[in-house]
């Protein structure tokens, strides 16, 4: 169990039936009363956040929440599926649960899920990740003094916005967090 006056950034609690993750929180102390906490708390499952307070006291159990290396399968309309390494299992994550890094699931790869009652809560990507250009406009010869880009498409759908001097064919390494162009791989 874990108390209210635990609570640090990163903090993960059972709250209404849900997984929650702390993001921010406050605590006052007053003289001769209780002390209370006013927390962020971000949802796990649906991503909503949502500001409460709570009393120093309050109890709050540890969601059981499992990390599990999966091999992307496939696309399958509204869903993705999933096997799981050592159980051969296969999983189908509905695309909410997915959500941006479906840009760079690629058929065959391993990736690191986070599971909570056996159901999806998230798929957890480095930083950074290398994807192949698959179309784009051809460079011209000169174009690599200027600092003006144009439009890629990468092997996994994502379009972005590259420097002139980037091809058809070349590895380029892109922010999953923000989706754009870091460099060439």
């Amino acid at each position: 169990m874990i108390s209210a006056v635990e609570f640090r950034k990163g903090t993960k609690i059972l709250y209404k039936g849900d997984p929650y993750e702390v993001n921010d929180f406050q605590r006052s102390i007053r003289g001769r009363g209780r002390g209370k906490v006013r927390a962020k708390l971000k949802n796990l499952r649906t991503g909503n956040v949502l500001d409460e307070s709570f009393s120093s006291e309050m109890q709050f159990e540890e969601p059981d929440l499992e990390n599990s290396d999966m091999q992307f399968l496939y696309a399958d309309g509204d869903s993705y599926v999933f096997m799981d390494a050592q159980t051969y299992e296969q999983f189908q994550f509905p695309k909410t649960s997915v959500g941006d890094a479906k840009w760079f699931l690629k058929e065959g790869e391993t990736y690191h899920i986070q599971l909570w009652n056996s159901r999806p809560l998230s798929v957890e990507l480095s930083a950074s990740f290398v994807l192949k250009v698959v179309e784009t406009e051809p460079s011209v010869k000169g174009d690599t003094v200027s600092n003006t880009t144009k439009k890629a498409v990468l092997e996994t759908g994502l379009e972005i916005k590259v420097p002139l001097f980037i091809s058809v064919d070349e590895l380029v390494k892109v922010d999953t967090r923000t989706l754009t162009y870091i460099s060439r791989a």
